[in-house]
Formats: C-alpha cells, structure tokens, sequence
C-alpha cells in the first residue's frame, strides 16, 4: 500500500498544475471585461490569452535540462515565486502591455512546474504508484480550473449587485489577484519535500539518495528501489556527456516520436481553446453571460470527476487503452459541437431592441427580422453597427437574444471532449513522458517535447478567437476534429503500453 507520505510529497509537487488551472480558468472570465475596457481586437485578446502559454513553451525547453544542474527542489520554488509575482502584476495592471507581460512571468512559472512534476515525481516513485502519482498533477490542474470557475462565477454574480468594491472596471483585478494566496502556500510547502532520490543519485550523491528513498518508502521497499538504481543502466552509462543527436539515433527515435505525438495531440485538438476561452464559447450558444459563468463551473466539475477516473484507471487498465478510447471519444465530441453550430441560426426581432441593457441597441433596427445562417455574417454585421468595444461588452446578450440553436447538443459535445480528455491526454501524456526517457535525457527530451506542446498550445488559443470571427463555430470545431480523428490512428499504430514497469525496465525494453 502507498505510504502517505509519498502521497503528500507528490501532492504538493504538483501544486503547481493547481495554478496553471486556476490562471487558465480565470482568464475565460477576465477577458469578458478586460477585453472591452482595453478595447481589445481579436488578436490581441489572442495574445493576452495565448502570452502565458507562449512564455511556457521556452521555460520547459530549458527548465527540465537546468535542473539536471540545480536539482528539481530549488527550482521549483522559484517557479512559485513567479507565480505570485505574475498574480500582482496582473491586478495591478494598467495597459494591455503591462497585463500581457505579468502574464508572461506567469507562463515561465507553469511551463517549468508542468515539466519539473512529473520528472520528480516519478523519481520517487514506484513502479507500481507511479501512474496515479504523476496524475496528480492533472487533477490538481482540473481543480485549479473548478477553483477558477467557481471563483469567476462569484465574481460576475457580485459584480451584478450593489458592492462598493466591485466593478466592471475592478472584478477583473479581483479574479486575477487572488491567484497570489494559493502561489504563497506553493512557496511555503515546497520547502517541506526532499530532493529527487535519483537526481542525488546520478550526481554524486548516494547516501542521501538512499537515505530519501528509505524515508518515503520505507526500509523493505527502498532496498528494492536502491537495487534498481543500483543495476540499472543509468549508473554508468548516465555519467557521459550528452549528444543531442541522440535524441534521433535509432535506439532512441521510437521514444522520441511517440513522446512528440502525444505532446502535439494533446493541444492540437483544442483542449486550452475550450478552457481558455469557455466564457467565449458559451456566449455563442446564445445562454448569456451570467449562465455562460455557471457552465464553466459544470465543464470544470466534469474535469474533475473524470480526472480521478483516470487515476483509478492508469495502473490498472494502462495507459495505451486510455488514450485510445479518450481520443476517439475527443473526436466524436469535437465533430458533435461542429453539427450542431453549423445548425445555428441569428436572428434580432425589433421587440428584442427594447430588452437589451445598452443604450445604444436601437441601433440595430436595420439589422431586425433578417435571419443569418453564419454566426460570421450576423456577429461582423453587429461589430459594424456598434463597434468593437460596445460588442464585446454586450456580445453575450445579443447572442442570447439572437441565437437559435440546439444548445444542450452543444453542450453535450463540450462536456464529452472534457471529460474524455481528463481521462486521456491530459493525465496520460504527463505519465508517459515520465516513463519514456532515461533519466540521462528526461530533462532534455521532456524539455523538447513540452516546448512544442506549449507552442502549438500558445498558436492554438492565439488564433482561436480569430477563427471564430472568421472562419465560424462550426468549421473551428470540425477542423479540431478532424485533426483528433487522424490523431486516434496514428496511435493506435505506435503507442506502447509502459504500466508496471520500474523506469530501469523500461529504459532497457524501449530505448536498448
């Protein structure tokens, strides 16, 4: 049975996806109000958005390798210095440009915390737990986002009442600063765990490795930890400089590839576009404001339930079926959402003029009785009449009004691809880049691999809101999900099974 220590060790290591979470989740709901008083384009929404993501993609190219040098503990808690710097800033924020830079320091903080996780905690880890302890880190990344959401709704319901502090000119500041109280406890317990066993192993270090490993595991269960240490291929050949060419030698390429799939896959199919900008993409169901906060709850609760689906799961179904089944479920989903949009009609009669809020919507009667089949058409007719910033600020009432469409088809393809990607690609790749490489190259290989996640992450949520003014709901989701369709293929091809198998076997099976 896993000690509960281990279990809180690889908890709080893992503190950091909570935050990565939280900030994804909060800015769904920021933008609603920071977008219009900035009076922000399409683009430079993408960019306030997609700037933590873009930041990221540099911090895990060289985060997992720099703490080949430092160690995987002092790195971390600079990370969660940074994410409480980030948090200030944002709130405190007086120009676009100011935001987009506190966002990037918040981007360095959670690219280097969602590499340096799972490499410590399958350091410390056995074969056996290893899964559901990696996974950790995923859960705590879907009850960052429930956390954001919840905090959000909250936020907009107070705002909508007579508080003296709220405004739509301050709850934003409010959402983004109270990232700061969960980074200062990050900060404060990570000084509680120990260094990474096997990174004092590999750098000279053996009898505080061994002490740690007898600390956590116990005497009966370290022992067997120190032999594999012992006789696994690291000991030796580790202790040679590395040759980035390795990374594609033929011993090594088959890892690499698989490793690289799974790491373009998990973003290309849109998953940070539907966190990101859930807010966004619920206005277009045409439910409201106040309704479209509410369902980011219910899409985080979903997260969260089929997160800790996968941790009972990993070890004993294995990764292989899980990411098969969550893909193909992906796809459905994604291509069900596609339908469902391209269903939609638009359409203002002159009596709904009168029950919108803002005073400037009887501009609009020359657009009233004239129903659009394109979500483009009616939003770029409306943009037209009132301009950018009014839009944006009202966007979700005028689709409420306007919009008639299969909402709770909708809705339903949202909460399938959520859930089946908890229980796939989100947990399963972070497991899977934990297992994959020898520990000689797991910093630089995750580092590669989690750099071009980030990127296709950061392109991903960059020209998503360009793509829904441009190109539609419907086509932005069927190209998601078409992408998910090949995705499924190509690992039903190559992906191997890695469950129940110390790092030292696996290193020895896949690579030599």
């Amino acid at each position: 049975m896993m000690k509960r220590h281990i279990f809180f060790i690889a908890f709080i290591v893992s503190l950091g996806g909570f935050l990565f979470g939280f900030d994804a989740g909060i800015i769904s709901g920021v933008m609603s109000y920071a977008g219009p008083e900035f009076n922000l384009t399409e683009i430079q929404s993408g960019w306030v958005v997609s700037s933590p993501s873009f930041a990221a993609m540099f911090a895990m190219l060289f985060s997992g390798r720099f703490s080949d040098f430092i160690g995987r503990k002092p790195l971390l808690i600079i990370v969660a210095l940074l994410y409480a710097i980030s948090a200030l800033l944002s709130a405190f924020a007086i120009t676009y440009v100011m935001l987009y830079v506190a966002r990037i320091i918040g981007g360095l903080a959670f690219g280097a915390a969602l590499v340096l996780a799972p490499i410590y905690i399958a350091e410390i880890a056995t074969a056996k737990d290893r899964g559901k302890l990696v996974t950790l880190q995923q859960l705590n990344i879907v009850f960052g986002f429930f956390a954001a959401f919840l905090s959000n709704y909250f936020f907009n319901m107070y705002n909508n009442t007579d508080a003296s502090f709220l405004s739509d000119q301050t709850v934003w500041r409010w959402m983004l600063g109270v990232e700061f109280f969960p980074a200062i406890i990050y900060f404060i317990f990570l000084f509680f765990i120990p260094k990474s066993p096997r990174w004092l192993f590999l750098n000279g270090y053996s009898e505080k490795s061994f002490n740690v490993l007898f600390k956590i595991h116990g005497e009966k269960v370290g022992q067997k930890e120190i032999l594999s240490l012992k006789k696994g291929v690291i000991s030796e050949k580790n202790k040679s400089k590395i040759n980035y060419k390795d990374l594609i030698n033929n011993s090594f390429r088959f890892v690499f590839i698989v490793g690289l799939t799974i790491g373009v896959l998990q973003q290309i199919t849109g998953i940070n576009a539907v966190y990101f900008y859930a807010t966004s993409i619920f206005k277009q169901i045409g439910i409201g404001t106040d309704a479209s906060f509410s369902s980011g709850v219910l899409l985080s609760s979903v997260s969260v339930i089929f997160t800790f689906i996968a941790i009972y799961l990993i070890d004993r179904m294995g990764r292989r079926p899980l990411l098969l089944i969550g893909t193909a479920g992906i796809a459905l989903s994604l291509l069900l959402c596609s339908f469902g949009f391209s269903q939609a009609t638009y359409k203002l009669e002159r009596s709904d003029l009168s029950n919108l809020s803002f005073s400037n919507s009887n501009k609009l009667e020359s657009i009233t009785s004239k129903t659009y089949y394109s979500d483009v058409n009616f939003k770029k007719d409306v943009k037209r009449i009132l301009g950018n910033q009014i839009y944006s600020k009202n966007d979700g009432e005028i689709l409420e009004m306007a919009t008639n469409i299969n909402a709770k088809l909708v809705l339903t393809g949202i909460l399938v691809f959520i859930a089946c990607f908890a229980f796939s690609l989100g947990p399963v790749m972070w497991v899977l880049l934990s297992e994959l490489f020898p520990l000689k190259f797991k910093g630089v290989a995750i580092g590669i691999i989690s750099f071009i996640n980030s990127l296709v992450s950061s392109l991903v949520q960059l020209i998503f809101p360009w793509e829904l003014s441009t190109l539609g709901n419907a086509f932005t989701f069927f190209i998601f999900g078409i992408i998910a369709v090949f995705g499924f293929f190509i690992l039903l091809k190559i992906l191997p099974e890695t469950k129940g198998k110390s790092l030292e076997e696996l290193e020895s099976i896949l690579v030599n």
